[in-house]
């Protein structure tokens, strides 16, 4: 799962899956809901997670298609619970804000793609296992609850938090990931156990 969860950033550089690349994120104003009535014609995130479990659900789905859209599926709930992936328009869910990263150029989205990740210096199976390790029962649970449509404003409210946190041209180390390494651990754990919802409900 961990190797299928980059195919969809590897099929970006192929330009026949053009199409796909609007269903990695979903850009509305900060103090709004999702408004289906106002999606991009061309898909979200929101079309391309229901587009997935509708593919994987269908009985009559080839196995490539069910392979492919599986894949997309893994990857989609993933960035959902990267906030930013439900940020603004105007900022390229802070791709343009720049900022630097222990004094390496990077942007806000950067950072919370893999700069905070990366820098807590453990392989992704050493956080598999302290993420599952430090959640009890109760919590999973709690953490499941909802669907995915709940995902999206959830992780639009987190956004806004993190706009407020940093600017274009400041400098971010060690207190950032202080103040916000939990927040991503959060994140993982919430993006982990619901996919596994999800393809329980899928594959029951």
């Amino acid at each position: 799962m961990a190797y299928a969860s980059t195919f969809a950033d590897e099929i970006k550089s192929d330009k026949a899956y053009d199409a796909y690349g609007p269903w990695h994120y979903v850009n509305y104003d900060i103090d709004k809901r999702y408004d289906p009535n106002n999606a991009d014609d061309r898909g979200d995130i929101v079309y391309g997670i229901r587009k997935s479990i509708e593919v994987l659900a269908n009985e009559k789905s080839s196995e490539a298609d069910k392979s492919f859209y599986l894949k997309l599926l893994i990857h989609f709930i993933g960035d959902l619970h990267q906030p930013l992936h439900v940020g603004q328009a105007e900022d390229q869910g802070g791709n343009r804000i720049q900022v630097s990263w222990f004094s390496r150029n990077s942007n806000l989205h950067r950072v919370w793609d893999s700069d905070l990740i990366d820098g807590y210096n453990m392989s992704y199976e050493e956080l598999a296992e302290e993420l599952m390790r430090s959640t009890s029962k109760t919590e999973l649970l709690a953490l499941q609850e909802g669907n995915y449509l709940d995902w999206v404003e959830e992780s639009h409210q987190i956004a806004e938090k993190i706009y407020a946190s940093a600017s274009s041209g400041d400098k971010l180390s060690y207190r950032y990931g202080y103040e916000f390494n939990p927040l991503v651990f959060e994140q993982l754990k919430k993006g982990g156990f619901r996919l596994a919802k999800l393809l329980n409900e899928v594959f029951k």
